[in-house]
């Protein structure tokens, strides 16, 4: 089995989990923690996370932004075993990785986050909506 382990500045993470509680009806296997918001902190979130993971189970620790405060504390955790970070999250990257019930293998992993990169992209009218509001106003 695999694990989760998202964690934001503020509230993100929370956030994308409640969005997985509405779109997949929820999300066992995925541990969220919002970082600075109390006096809680990541590293003990990630310890007490960590104490709950099999030796053979897989551990995939997502963080909001590559070279932030809450990315460089979860990659001193990259030494447990069967473990893999990865960085600047969105809620496409993380139903893709949610969803899948076998071991997600390195080539696996590399397709979701190109999938949830390409889902990011700037919305425009097309041609055809334009004209049909035009022709509305006739």
């Amino acid at each position: 089995m695999t694990k989760f382990f998202l964690s934001s500045h503020g509230r993100l993470a929370s956030g994308i989990g409640s969005s997985l509680d509405i779109l997949l009806g929820g999300h066992d296997r995925l541990t969220c923690f919002d970082s600075y918001i109390d006096e809680h902190s990541l590293n003990d979130a990630l310890d007490q996370f960590f104490q709950s993971v099999e030796p053979e189970e897989q551990v995939i620790l997502l963080s909001d932004m590559y070279g932030g405060s809450v990315n460089s504390t979860m990659y001193t955790y990259l030494n447990h075993p069967n473990t893999t970070l990865v960085t600047g999250v969105n809620l496409a990257l993380v139903i893709g990785l949610i969803i899948l019930e076998t071991p997600i293998t390195r080539d696996v992993l590399d397709q979701i986050v190109t999938q949830s990169r390409e889902a990011i992209r700037i919305v425009e009218l097309e041609e055809t909506d334009i004209l049909e509001e035009n022709e509305e106003l006739f």
